[in-house]
């Protein structure tokens, strides 16, 4: 039995001639299309696909003779194998519509041929992420031209491109040397890899022959709670349209912007607060706003000694857990002590704070046949007792810290 349901999708019979063919597309294509009815995106494809085979004489020859179904289950004879790779050019412009044409699946299934992904970066600020925003974002795309249904022109109007016989692509054959030859394919220049052409007299006044158009639309980009720094969000379908294509995405890219407060660690949050010597001894209240807006009152009570370089941390201040915005990570606050500078010149200042820390070492024993010497303070470019040799041998020292090394630093006794 005669395989017609590539027929009846565009409303045509069997017979019917490339007029009445593209005809009826123009017309399903404007009603179907994703821009006017954005829940017919299937249909709209089929209508595509239909109308691809059924004006490709080729195809359309193929097609009836051996039905979609015949060409996918091998049941045209031996040559079934080539004509489904010319049918949908070795992976398939659209052989992911096979399912709404009937027929058993066998072996993997070959999606319909698809246009480009656009990328797009949007930068977020932390705060953004933090409590979650829309951002609006103006794109600028093609789409299928709605005066003639992505035809180019009137219906005939198009004709098969002579130099590439239709397929879009031109071959060329040189020769190497006694008996090798080279073949190399390149898009047609005629047709611009279309297999078509139109001439310049019957091309659309609305798209000029491009067979589309150029479209802005604004789009919503829900920027969530917790999302992170290079995480994609995806608008499947919104991309490039072309006749016979299935438009392809745009993806959005979000750039996570530096804080001049707050660094970001996963659903960790971390600050640093530099404190006097006086609040590492005695304790402090620190006031800091969160990225909500909200006021957060740090306290380290007395009587706690911090170190320079210690981390305090306070439980659910860190950042919304993606998808589960109730949950939050950590806090943490990265603690720097600024030490006065030859403060306590007067002795029994000087004599009084060392009772208060608990006084000092005894004396260490000193041989006789030891030599003093004075502690002078040192100048990173290499100036002051020991010249450019002294800065020398201290940036080799502090190079060997980095590596992991132990830095041995100089104390008042």
């Amino acid at each position: 039995m005669a395989d017609n349901k590539l027929y009846d999708i565009l409303g045509v019979s069997r017979t019917a001639p490339d007029t009445e063919i593209r005809k009826n597309y123009r017309k399903l294509a404007k009603e179907y299309h994703p821009d006017k009815n954005p829940v017919a995106g299937d249909k709209f494809k089929e209508i595509s696909f239909a109308y691809e085979v059924l004006t490709d004489p080729q195809k359309r020859e193929i097609y009836d003779r051996h039905g979609l179904k015949g060409v996918q289950e091998g049941d045209s004879g031996p040559g079934a194998e080539d004509i489904f790779s010319h049918f949908f050019g070795g992976g398939g412009p659209f052989g992911g519509l096979f399912g709404g044409f009937g027929g058993a699946r066998h072996g993997p299934r070959r999606g319909p041929r698809r246009g480009e992904n656009t990328i797009h970066r949007l930068k977020v600020s932390l705060e953004d992420m933090y409590n979650g925003k829309v951002s609006k974002l103006q794109l600028s795309k093609n789409a299928i031209c709605t005066a003639c249904g992505g035809e180019g022109g009137p219906p005939g109007a198009l004709q098969t491109c002579r130099t590439c016989s239709g397929r879009g692509v031109k071959i060329t054959i040189s020769q190497l040397g006694p008996g090798m030859v080279q073949q190399m394919q390149s898009r047609c220049p005629d047709c611009d890899g279309e297999g078509e052409v139109i001439n310049e007299r019957d091309r659309c006044g609305t798209c000029a022959g491009r067979k589309v158009t150029p479209q802005t639309k604004l789009l919503e980009v829900h920027v969530d709670k917790g999302m992170r720094d290079e995480q994609r969000i995806t608008f499947h379908g919104e991309g490039d349209q072309m006749p016979g294509v299935e438009p392809g995405d745009v993806i959005i890219v979000l750039q996570e912007k530096p804080h001049e407060v707050f660094q970001r660690s996963g659903t960790d949050l971390m600050i640093k607060q530099t404190v006097t010597l006086t609040e590492a001894l005695c304790g402090f209240t620190r006031i800091i706003k969160q990225l909500d807006g909200r006021t957060l009152v740090l306290r380290h009570p007395p009587g706690s000694v911090l170190v320079p370089g210690c981390v305090r941390g306070v439980i659910g201040e860190g950042m919304p857990i993606y998808k589960n915005p109730f949950e939050k990570g950590d806090l943490y606050i990265r603690i720097e002590v600024d030490f006065p500078e030859n403060y306590f010149a007067n002795e029994g200042k000087l004599k009084e704070l060392e009772a208060i820390l608990g006084g000092r070492p005894g004396a260490t024993p000193i041989p006789a046949d030891a030599e003093e010497v004075n502690l002078s303070e040192y100048e990173h470019n290499g100036g002051g007792p020991g010249g450019s040799r002294g800065g020398q041998y201290y940036d080799e020292d502090e190079e060997h810290h980095h590596m992991g090394g132990q830095h041995v630093q100089c104390a008042h006794q």
